[in-house]
């Protein structure tokens, strides 16, 4: 494994898990290879097979499953928005069980609708299990130098990643503030959009701040940067991406053998 990520794995207490030693821009051409394939055809056969073997790899990420679990829930609930547009206008086939207008609930839109929310949530699981450790530093090192991206674009996303954790806590501030006056105990829908206004007001003064900031200490100029820690690929990179591989042939081999595998353009 690499020295890095044993290194930040001891930093942050946890125990070191395989997919650790992958590297990021790995675990970003891994994503693409979990996903783009699921594209080639709506049908729940793949999309479950494919979620299946997934969460079968669970171990090697060193998440808990109730952390998994939290991360996927608003997939999990707004996937079903996605299934109702095409329970409602697909195109009707075979048995149509009701119809008003242009909207119409078939033997082919329920199926339609079941593949598209399997579909959410198989494109949404890969990103959480695969980037669910992975550290912003060592993800900025990996990206200038085996992804060879300019420093000045890695270090601007390195230090806007950095900034999430700062909403949160800046949520957490104002919702204690609020019920501390009195006015966060209703209404709900009012709250959060008020909320995320001044989120989204702190946002743009921090982000201000921090870049002029950073164009203080020199981060904006084009000379050429070195890094800190080396960043590499390794043997176990190249087993994470037949692993990727064999999901999705799997998953698509799935879909044919049960005859319903159907390309999206057909």
């Amino acid at each position: 494994m690499d020295l890095p990520a044993v290194a930040s794995a001891e930093r942050s207490g946890e125990r070191s898990a395989w997919l650790d030693g992958v590297n990021p821009v790995t675990k970003i051409v891994l994503a693409l290879v979990l996903s783009v394939p699921l594209f080639a055809s709506i049908d729940p056969v793949s999309a479950l097979v494919a979620i299946g073997l997934q969460l079968l790899c669970l171990p090697l990420t060193g998440l808990p499953v109730r952390t998994v679990l939290l991360r996927m829930l608003p997939i999990i609930v707004f996937s079903p928005l996605a299934g109702i547009s095409m329970l409602l206008y697909a195109e009707p086939e075979g048995r149509v069980y009701w119809q008003f207008g242009f909207a119409a609930v078939s033997e082919g839109s329920i199926s339609l609708a079941i593949a598209v929310t399997l579909r959410v949530v198989a494109l949404g699981l890969p990103t959480i299990l695969l980037f669910g450790r992975t550290d912003p530093t060592e993800l900025g090192d990996a990206l200038s130098q085996v992804a060879h991206l300019p420093s000045r674009f890695v270090l601007g996303a390195l230090a806007g990643t950095r900034m999430l954790g700062l909403f949160l806590d800046d949520w957490r501030t104002m919702a204690l503030a609020r019920r501390a006056r009195g006015v966060g105990d209703s209404g709900a829908v009012r709250r959060f959009f008020s909320m995320a206004f001044v989120l989204l007001v702190f946002a743009v003064r921090r982000g201000t701040k921090l870049a002029m900031a950073m164009e203080a200490r020199g981060f904006g100029s084009g000379i050429e940067r070195t890094w800190s820690r080396p960043s590499r690929l390794h043997p176990r990179d190249a087993v994470a991406l037949a692993g990727g591989i064999a999901i999705m042939v799997l998953a698509i081999a799935a879909a044919v053998v049960a005859g319903v595998f159907r390309f999206v353009w057909s």
